[in-house]
């Protein structure tokens, strides 16, 4: 008896999709639970199982297409599963579907995140041959990129028959349809031949796309407006020397500033709750809990997994939530989980370089934090000049809710308190 794949419900905000890879073809036997389908959403990817044993008799849908929660994706036959376990039994070369199988099956292909596999596409890296760092063995895009710089021999020859026939390489993507090729990290460019005035088109990812549509219905939605400050770092980079040493042999982390900018924050939020709602309708809806956003860099672009109920933790917890997030926001093995709700963001421009800039809300809340790069800066210190590591700071708001001067001293009390570590204590 026939039995549809389909799309299956990821979570209460996710409705739609995109199919980014089938991992099986047309004809292929397989087993109930063996993976058969990547599915790309705005905020995780995922691996679409089989439903029963069987062939996949059809793929309904190909890679690329958008696809919503319940739509069918292809078939399987439940007819053939008695075949398939006969192949499965059959030694190894008799047949080529029969080979193939079991091998999957019994795991000789690795376990691998979905970065990892883009990546190993972009970078002709074979993931079959790849030992994995990850857990259970997991290819991870670390081991894909270390592959992928390995071999010395053949990046030497590569630039010269690009260089030679500028010409004729140029002509080619010419003549040729433009490709969407797979999304993900845009490598850099690579040297222009003299003359050359080539272009390239780059389908979105599902979650770029997505990425990019929040941010305009921000700006179109929100009253946005951004209020700045600067911090004198002195006090938390000397306690930072003092501890750091004992903190990480105690907690196994290192002691950053992020947990402290954190504790700053749901100080300043229980001074100014309105920083801690969101709109409906008519309505505040004032929160009291603490659910903080912590923007990360990916892949695939920003994503704000949420350190929940972060009033109740201590700083070594607060550190090794935001590690472990940036560790699988890199992996790509970041759950719908952590990236729902929230109820406040901060977001790190500095860690790129940034001095100064105006960071966009994330709907529907009505602020964010943005810090920026320490930089040592001559400031009058009493009636004296004195080099200290500053940083610019900058709170985006939403004026429909939040005042002007309420924003200004939510903003001075998140200094006062980074400013004086020990009064993050009496918070």
């Amino acid at each position: 008896m026939p039995s549809n794949i389909v799309v299956p419900e990821v979570g209460e905000s996710i409705v739609d999709a995109r199919v980014a890879k089938w991992l099986r073809k047309e004809g292929d036997t397989v087993s109930a639970g063996d993976p058969l389908v990547e599915l790309e959403t705005d905020k995780i990817d995922l691996e679409v199982g089989a439903p029963q044993a069987g062939v996949l008799s059809q793929i309904q849908r190909k890679e690329g297409e958008d696809v919503k929660v319940g739509e069918v994706l292809g078939v399987i036959d439940e007819s053939a599963a008695s075949g398939a376990s006969t192949a499965a039994a059959a030694p190894a070369g008799s047949e080529q579907s029969a080979g193939e199988a079991p091998a999957e099956n019994k795991g000789a292909k690795p376990k691998a995140t979905p970065t990892a596999k883009k990546a190993a596409e972009q970078n002709d890296v074979d993931i079959s041959k790849l030992q994995g760092s990850g857990d259970g063995g997991r290819v991870m895009k670390r081991d894909v990129e270390r592959a992928a710089g390995a071999p010395a021999p053949s990046p030497a020859p590569q630039p010269e028959p690009a260089a030679a026939p500028a010409p004729k390489a140029e002509a080619k993507p010419a003549a040729e349809p433009p490709k969407a090729r797979p999304a993900g990290p845009v490598a850099e460019a690579p040297p222009r031949p003299a003359g050359a005035r080539t272009e390239e088109r780059v389908r979105m990812s599902k979650r770029r796309a997505t990425i990019a549509k929040r941010l305009v219905d921000a700006q179109q939605t929100a009253a946005m407006l951004s209020t700045f400050n600067e911090v004198d770092m002195t006090a938390i980079m000397a306690l930072r020397e003092r501890h750091k040493q004992s903190f990480k042999e105690r907690h196994g982390v290192g002691l950053g500033i992020a947990s402290f900018f954190v504790k700053a924050s749901i100080g300043a939020l229980r001074a100014f709750p309105r920083l801690n709602a969101e709109i409906q309708g008519d309505e505040m809806v004032l929160k009291h809990y603490y659910d903080i956003g912590v923007a990360v860099g990916a892949a695939e672009g920003l994503v704000v997994p949420v350190i929940r109920d972060a009033d109740n933790l201590g700083f070594a917890a607060i550190e090794k939530q935001i590690r472990e997030f940036a560790k699988r926001a890199e992996e790509g093995t970041l759950s719908l989980a952590d990236l729902k709700g929230g109820t406040f963001t901060i977001t790190n421009g500095g860690v790129f370089g940034s001095l100064l800039s105006t960071p966009i809300l994330n709907p529907p809340q009505v602020g964010i934090l943005g810090l920026h790069k320490i930089q040592d800066r001559p400031i009058a210190v009493n009636g004296q000049v004195q080099v200290r590591p500053m940083m610019y700071v900058a709170l985006t708001y939403d004026h429909r809710i939040v005042d002007g001067a309420e924003a200004v001293k939510f903003l001075v009390r998140v200094k006062e308190l980074v400013e004086d570590p020990g009064a993050l204590l009496l918070e």
